[in-house]
């Protein structure tokens, strides 16, 4: 995909303004929002950039070209890894994070505490067995955990970036983790797997590397962003821009935080990551410690609240640029437009074995996206497999303990291995 610069507009330059952080209002959050664990800043509190505690590894030498016609040097990718690298470094699997998502799959976060985003699926005797297997999961360029973003220092200014850190792309993110996994010294990797965006990342592996991808499995994801997931994405962005203290992506230099519109957008997101049947099994119309309506504009409702709680504990543990540039990454993934609307294309000739799974509840990333990849690799005569599983859970399922996703990730994997000659 060829991406052309508008330099007619060029991203504001920070400067900081006389405006004090203290001048703000902050509003006090309900009682009911309170009891259902939310929080926000104190007056004037601003959160820092946030950093991994993890590893991490600087490209100084090596800029990284971008689709864009920029390049970022020097970058650092931030990563974990789980399990042991073998000998002839033949057992690497990479892990691909989705939009919110980072590089602690199977680990503590350092920020909130929580176990791994996807302990269900790594760990030893686990569908993804580190027993066997070297597991890396890196953070993506762009994103906030210690890989770099627009939260990172610009080496020209001293400063933030902001939104003078260049658009990124599905691409980008890919090419930088060649660069760590070259650094390793792994020719070729296992596996890649990912859902969402981390899908989205596994299918540019195996278009643009596939000599380095002996199986990929991509799950709950398509090969370009539908109309309406841009349309969301776009109403999560205004929704950051039009905070006052997002200070035109200055706010790090303005010393504010723009954790209302943040929240808002990661609210109306969460939205998408649920079914219907799932919303209205887990909540219905219930209110939330109350018997009866209140007639005002409280959280009368226990989705209202859930809503509220997830907003506000999502800023804890993100920027709210890297939210604007990951969400836009996004949107300009499109295998179909890299090959005149072809997606065949994208997999000529692959000697990948892929793993293709979706769920029928999940409506951000319906089955339908899921079979035009399997046609694709199908119009090559690619070893694929394909799982369509039968949940209620929606876009979320691939996060979450759905046996029969488990099962066929491991029998994939299983006999992956044995092709391999790694059994």
């Amino acid at each position: 995909m060829s991406l052309t610069r508008d330099l007619t507009h060029e991203p504001k330059k920070c400067t900081p303004s006389m405006t004090s952080p203290n001048e703000k209002n902050e509003q006090n959050l309900t009682p009911a929002d309170q009891a259902a664990g939310q929080s926000v800043a104190e007056e004037g509190a601003v959160q820092p950039a946030i950093q991994s505690g993890g590893q991490q590894k600087t490209f100084k030498d090596t800029p990284l070209k971008l689709e864009s016609g920029a390049a970022l040097s020097p970058f650092t990718i931030a990563y974990e890894t789980y399990g042991t690298l073998n000998d002839d470094k033949s057992n690497a699997i990479l892990i691909c994070h989705a939009l919110t998502g980072d590089q602690y799959a199977a680990s503590k976060h350092p920020v909130t505490g929580k176990e791994g985003w996807w302990e269900i699926m790594i760990g030893p005797g686990k569908p993804i067995d580190t027993d066997k297997y070297f597991v890396l999961c890196p953070n993506v360029i762009g994103g906030c955990m210690g890989s770099t973003g627009p939260a990172s220092t610009n080496p020209a200014t001293g400063k933030a970036y902001g939104l003078e850190f260049p658009v990124i792309t599905i691409a980008d993110m890919v090419a930088a983790q060649t660069h760590l996994v070259e650094s390793l010294g792994i020719k070729q990797l296992f596996s890649v797997i990912g859902g969402s965006m981390g899908g989205m990342q596994v299918l540019e592996w195996a278009s643009k590397y596939s000599d380095r991808v002996f199986s990929a499995i991509p799950i709950a994801t398509a090969a370009r962003h539908s109309s309406q997931n841009i349309a969301f994405h776009e109403v999560g962005r205004q929704a950051v821009m039009a905070d006052p203290e997002w200070k035109s992506g200055c706010y790090l230099e303005e010393n504010t935080n723009p954790r209302k519109g943040l929240a808002v957008a990661r609210m109306a997101a969460h939205i998408t990551y649920l079914s219907d049947n799932a919303l209205h099994q887990k909540f219905g119309r219930n209110l939330q410690e109350r018997e009866k309506i209140t007639f005002g504009f409280d959280a009368d409702f226990q989705v209202e609240s859930y809503l509220r709680h997830q907003g506000f504990r999502f800023v804890d543990r993100f920027d709210a640029n890297s939210y604007l540039y990951i969400t836009r990454a996004m949107d300009y993934f499109d295998l179909f437009a890299e090959h005149d609307g072809i997606l065949a294309g994208a997999f000529q000739d692959t000697k990948t074995r892929f793993c293709v799974v979706s769920f029928t509840s999940d409506w951000l990333f319906p089955t339908k996206e899921s079979r035009q990849i399997v046609h694709a690799l199908t119009a090559n005569a690619a070893n694929v497999s394909f799982v369509e599983i039968e949940t209620d859970k929606g876009h979320d399922a691939f996060l979450l303990d759905e046996p029969e996703m488990l099962s066929a990730i491991r029998g994939f994997i299983s006999a992956a291995a044995r092709q391999k000659g790694l059994t």
